[in-house]
């Protein structure tokens, strides 16, 4: 019998890494994974999980958007957060992300690709993230703008549990929006 690429979930589950589509996704598992996981592979000034940057995403859209900006790097809880430059090597990496992000989507009942203003506030996290945690220089080396900067916010970095509450408790008012929207 040939055992088929897989990962452990915190639950116990194994989540086949090539059939993302026949996986039923828990969103307990996708919270506590995106707690533990530090943004920047980790070299931030201070640890900030996947969890909080969603949750930070979330709240720069519009309502109809919430649900999809919060799960927007969903798949990261079965793959990592790998840095943007590595990923750009590996297009069979990039091609069983999207196949997760995919049947993510599906199964929320999300679009995907991801909707444009859900991208726009992916990228001014980037930039408010850049400005308060990432080490102080290189400015440089940033492709994005500092006028995509979200005014408003300042990343104040929680830890995995607080971290991990704020995603579930956003996501199950965002459910019920979602819902009772129609969608």
């Amino acid at each position: 019998m040939i055992r088929q690429p897989s990962i452990m979930t915190s639950t116990g589950r194994l989540f086949p890494l090539l059939q993302p589509h026949t996986f039923e996704f828990d969103i307990e598992e996708i919270a506590h994974a995106l707690s533990r996981i530090c943004r920047y592979t980790g070299h931030t000034r201070q640890f900030y999980s996947v969890a909080q940057h969603s949750v930070y995403v979330s709240g720069l859209v519009p309502d109809e958007y919430k649900l999809e900006a919060l799960l927007h790097d969903a798949s990261e809880a079965f793959l990592g957060d790998v840095s943007s430059p590595l990923k750009a090597l590996l297009p069979e990496y990039k091609a069983i992300e999207a196949a997760v992000e995919k049947a993510i989507a599906k199964q929320y009942g999300l679009p995907f690709p991801l909707s444009p203003t859900v991208k726009t506030a992916d990228l001014a996290m980037l930039v408010n993230e850049k400005r308060d945690l990432m080490p102080l220089g290189h400015d440089d080396w940033w492709p994005r703008p500092e006028s995509m900067a979200h005014r408003g916010v300042k990343v104040q970095p929680l830890g995995p549990t607080t971290s991990k509450m704020l995603f579930l408790d956003m996501y199950h008012r965002y459910l019920e929006g979602h819902i009772s929207n129609g969608q």
